[in-house]
């Protein structure tokens, strides 16, 4: 395999000029380029990854951060970003929290793994990241964007929606229909977005008479295991409910099992409404409905902002996005 030596041994130059026709970087005559050029075709010369990152003090790859790989969340996420990249030119290298340590020292090592891989920027999405942790990153902080959360210090790179105005939504959307005995399956406690909707939600009801105080909730993973796990609990409490709100459609899918498992009718008994409108709901039975959240308008948005940021293009980047419920047929008008 020829390497950039006999590119600059053939055309009769020095390895620096080589260097420089090849990174397009530098001043060098036509004359020069077309002999390193002619080279490079008769050599079949073919830099390696490596050999270009060196040469144009660029990786043309972006990072991508993720805490877990598994569901239906985010692998779409991650097929739109790669798409983008691709049709930019650029590629993309994707790690997720493993190993030793807690879900924050996780994602602290994984964005380090990133860095370390020659990445030209990242984009993150974590709620377990404190502000410090990205002023850790030094001057690479400011090739970072972050899905899904908005941190104080680097604010103007944080792309994300307004939960509490979705929680909102879903309250109003199951009152239209009626109902007010609601149980909620709520996410983990300590998740941002999640006390986001949750408290929108419970404002909503509370503006409407409900009293939030008596309302049947739980938590648990964002995962169908955890919505099974919760709708179980519920089920077992004796609790009247004619109506239950998923804080995400990965936990609705579970919660659907268990009442298909113990025979309660959905809608027809209790209507369910998840969160996210994640390609899942489409395939549930019955199909669910679901706040939609633009999770790919939201991502492509911030990718832009990073690609403008690394590579100082001139990408279209808009952060205000719009919620709707994606209607199909979990729901049911409460009958009096």
């Amino acid at each position: 395999m020829a390497t950039i030596k006999d590119v600059a041994r053939l055309a009769g130059v020095g390895l620096g000029t080589a260097s420089r026709v090849i990174s397009g970087k530098g001043s060098v005559s036509q004359a020069t380029v077309d002999k390193v050029r002619k080279a490079i075709e008769e050599l079949e010369f073919r830099p390696s990854h490596a050999a270009r990152s060196l040469l144009s003090g660029s990786s043309r790859m972006i990072g991508v951060y993720i805490p877990y790989l598994s569901g239906t969340f985010y692998t779409p996420i991650l097929q739109s970003i790669y798409t983008a990249l691709r049709e930019a030119g650029l590629n993309m290298v994707v790690a997720f929290g493993v190993g030793d340590g807690d879900a924050r020292n996780q994602a602290i090592d994984g964005l380090n793994f990133l860095i370390e891989r020659g990445s030209d920027g990242l984009i993150v999405m974590s709620n377990v990241l404190e502000d410090e942790d990205f002023a850790g990153l030094g001057p690479f902080q400011s090739k970072v964007v972050v899905i899904n959360q908005d941190f104080a210090s680097i604010s103007e790179q944080c792309f994300t929606v307004d939960h509490d105005a979705g929680g909102r939504l879903a309250a109003r959307t199951l009152l239209e229909l009626g109902h007010r005995k609601i149980a909620v399956i709520a996410g983990r406690a300590a998740a941002p977005d999640n006390q986001q909707r949750i408290a929108g939600f419970k404002a909503e009801l509370e503006a409407a008479g409900v009293d939030t105080s008596k309302m049947w909730m739980a938590d648990g993973e964002f995962t169908p295991e955890g919505g099974l796990a919760c709708a179980e609990k519920l089920l077992q409490s004796g609790e009247e409910f004619t109506a239950v709100f998923c804080a995400n459609d990965e936990m609705a899918v579970g919660a659907l099992s268990m009442f298909q498992k113990a025979g309660v009718k959905v809608p027809e008994q209790v209507s369910v409404l998840g969160y996210d409108d994640t390609h899942s709901a489409e395939f549930t039975a019955p199909q669910l409905t679901s706040v939609h959240i633009p999770w790919s308008e939201m991502t492509l948005n911030g990718l832009n902002y990073l690609l403008n940021q690394c590579y100082d293009l001139q990408r279209p980047v808009e952060r205000e996005y719009k919620l709707h419920v994606a209607e199909r047929a979990s729901l049911a008008q409460l009958k009096k």
